[in-house]
């Protein structure tokens, strides 16, 4: 049964199906209990978190649910250049974003002594907090944290974009490998060469991984309901994350204004782009990503780009303006469907299930061995 497996197993959870995690203020609990109490992994990205909010938003977290859960973090955080300003380079570059912030009645900011939290540090708290599942992108934990993490029965799941990346994780001893093709939204979380150099579509990627690893292999990637599910089960995954389709969920941390894009007929067209944060990532295209594209000599390393970005971001929110929002969307985007977490869940094991019991109305059969 499509149901149960080494994935389901482990973690413990009624069906392999996992909510992709947001970083940014875009996941939220209630989108994670939603999914973690309808039987699937529930998600949190806390790479942007503070230790001491990692521990409180843990505590929070197991009072709105008593499954599973995953937290997330990003082991590589900064490029090169990217731990702090120089004061050269700050005041350059808030004169490339004084016309944005102008437009947007923004006063520009000064400079910042501190521009995003570590991940040395997230980790020991992390490892305090000690959640069910650590699920991390952008690299891999050394082996000293692996070891802690199984000590404290802490599931690991690492995001390869590649098949080499893949194999790494799971030959750094990690439990299971998410292989995201380049279809998803968000951060394209390459780590052995560059993003650009890495982008490898889902069902090209996912059957490559599972003939390379022995661990369970987490499908992501331009996957929005059971025909997706089915489709990366068939190639050899043992689960399916889904990003955007929970985006897009009223529980979200997503914006009105990016929820409603998201079924928008602008949603049919998504760009990959360093725009807003410095490293790559698909969005819905906008104004602010054409004009910054148009001088991408001086896009910022991260996080100093999302430093600045963030401060349109917000201000755009709050004007319900989706040109300086960052429209983070899969290219399957226009065949979402459902607007609550609830409803896509029930929708996905249905769905799902028809097909890999074959009983599907349209006569598609699948001999599932």
């Amino acid at each position: 049964m499509w149901k149960s497996n080494t994935f389901t197993r482990r973690l413990g959870v009624s069906y392999p199906i996992v909510q992709g995690p947001f970083g940014g203020g875009l996941s939220s609990i209630p989108l994670l209990a939603a999914v973690s109490n309808g039987g699937g992994l529930g998600s949190f990205g806390a790479h942007y978190m503070t230790p001491a909010q990692i521990i409180e938003l843990t505590r929070d977290i197991r009072g709105a649910t008593a499954r599973p859960f995953a937290l997330n973090l990003w082991i590589s955080d900064h490029d090169p250049g990217g731990l702090a300003f120089t004061p050269e380079q700050f005041s350059q570059a808030v004169q490339r974003f004084k016309p944005w912030f102008d437009e947007l009645e923004l006063p520009l900011p000064e400079m910042p002594q501190r521009v995003s939290e570590r991940y040395e540090e997230q980790i020991e708290a992390l490892l305090e907090a000690a959640p069910p599942v650590f699920s991390f992108v952008f690299g891999i934990p050394s082996a000293d944290i692996l070891e802690q993490c199984r000590r404290r029965n802490i599931a690991t799941i690492g995001a390869a974009t590649t098949v080499d990346e893949a194999v790494a994780i799971a030959a750094a001893g990690v439990d299971m490998v998410l292989a995201t093709g380049f279809e998803a939204g968000g951060h394209r979380v390459a780590f052995l060469k560059p993003a650009e150099q890495s982008l490898v579509g889902t069902f090209a990627l996912v059957p490559q991984v599972a003939d390379r690893v022995s661990i369970p292999v987490i499908a992501a990637g331009g996957i929005v309901d059971g025909r997706g599910v089915a489709a990366a089960l068939t190639l050899g995954a043992q689960a399916v994350q889904l990003g955007t389709a929970f985006l897009a969920c009223s529980e979200s941390g997503a914006s009105p204004i990016h929820r409603d894009t998201l079924f928008s007929p602008r949603a049919q067209q998504t760009v990959l782009s360093r725009a807003f944060t410095g490293r790559l990532a698909r969005f819905i295209p906008n104004r602010f990503i054409a004009e910054m594209e148009l001088h991408q000599e001086t896009i910022l390393p991260f996080p100093l780009q999302s430093w600045f970005t963030a401060q349109l971001k917000k201000a755009a929110t709050a004007r319900h303006d989706p040109e300086f929002s960052s429209l983070y969307a899969s290219q399957a985007t226009p065949l979402l469907s459902q607007r609550s977490a609830t409803a896509l869940m029930e929708s996905l094991i249905a769905e799902t299930e028809q097909i890999m019991t074959g009983r599907r109305d349209s006569g598609f059969k699948m001999d599932n061995h």
